[in-house]
């Protein structure tokens, strides 16, 4: 048999105080007395009294619960962005519910219809690769539930987002491997149908017509995922050319450390014949030899200011004079030993 659930109302008849009193007290309520807070404090321990949150919310219509929809957890990058909203979340006093697409659109849109039923008060994601429909993000608009994008961002709507500034960001990555001494840069690019992967692309291509390098085709290679294995396979292409490059840059760290590895066994020396810059400073980048140059895409803050700037809007009485706002985040290119010559 289950035990019975012990209400304020047992409360109330245990100590004859209002249920309104035994509310304040155990909310600690300037207006209730220390020696009424103690009695209270003393029977709720020893009854076993928990407060019943679920009704709470309903009355209030406050869940103090937000989600979150990450492509994969198992990703360093979105592993770090999590970290950032959890501790940004728990200060404000709101729970995390966590969410993988998998990439997936159907999936995305799953979760959504999830994270409405469950009444959470606002919603942080980071756009599946295959999603390019924003018919369900756009619902949600309607009904006015706060929403912040961060790192992969609808293209064609007006949203709350937190990103890096990626042309930029692999401008710099390819400039630097042009000021070391390198003519013959290749990259290993995202998939170009996805924005921020098409702006490292287009950063790299900037940055060698700024220089006036050539621009040759086999020297831009587009993988689905950027998977170690996708980054194998690239390094082994580059291997088979006629004429090898003398830099590489790629779109993230697993693909570098690939490369770092098949030109390691090529016996071709890094950084003195070829060097190599990653992107997002996954811890690997300083365990593969030799360090990987990479740049540092602040993951964990991006999760705090997504967190931050979702909060204010849950917390913006007046709904209508929210504004699309945008947070762009700095990064850093870190030199280490597979690009220093």
């Amino acid at each position: 048999m289950s035990k019975k659930r012990i209400t304020l109302k047992d409360i109330s008849k245990e100590l004859n105080l209002a249920p309104s009193t035994i509310s304040r007290a155990l909310k600690d309520h300037p207006g209730i007395s220390a020696k009424t807070k103690k009695i209270v404090k003393e029977k709720v321990d020893e009854l076993g009294f928990t407060p019943d949150f679920i009704a709470s919310s309903f009355r209030n219509k406050k869940t103090r619960s937000i989600g979150v929809i990450v492509p994969k957890i198992n990703i360093h990058f979105h592993s770090l962005v999590i970290s950032g909203i959890e501790e940004c979340a728990y200060r404000s006093g709101y729970n995390v519910t966590i969410f993988q697409s998998q990439d997936s659109y159907k999936r995305e849109k799953e979760i959504i219809k999830i994270l409405h039923n469950k009444m959470v008060e606002g919603i942080i994601v980071c756009l599946a690769m295959e999603t390019n429909n924003y018919d369900h993000f756009k619902k949600l608009e309607k009904l006015k539930v706060p929403l912040v994008f961060y790192d992969r961002i609808p293209d064609d709507l007006e949203v709350n987002k937190v990103a890096i500034n990626d042309f930029d960001s692999a401008f710099k990555a390819t400039e630097h491997l042009i000021k070391i001494g390198c003519r013959r840069i290749a990259h290993i690019a995202g998939l170009q149908s996805t924005g921020i992967f098409r702006a490292r692309a287009n950063g790299y291509l900037a940055a060698l017509k700024k220089y006036n390098l050539p621009i040759e085709p086999g020297l831009l290679l587009e993988t689905k995922e950027l998977s170690y294995a996708e980054g194998v396979a690239c390094a082994k292409n580059f291997l088979a050319q006629p004429e090898l490059p003398d830099g590489i840059f790629c779109a993230n760290d697993y693909t570098a450390v690939s490369v770092v590895q098949i030109f390691n066994k090529a016996h071709i020396k890094i950084p003195q014949e070829l060097a190599v810059v990653g992107f997002s400073n996954y811890p690997i980048s300083e365990i593969i030899e030799p360090h990987l140059s990479t740049i540092n895409d602040r993951a964990f803050q991006m999760g705090q200011s997504a967190t931050k700037l979702l909060i204010s809007q849950i917390e913006e009485e007046n709904q209508d004079i929210i504004k699309s706002q945008s947070i762009i985040l700095k990064t850093e290119l870190i030199i280490r030993d597979s690009s220093r010559r």
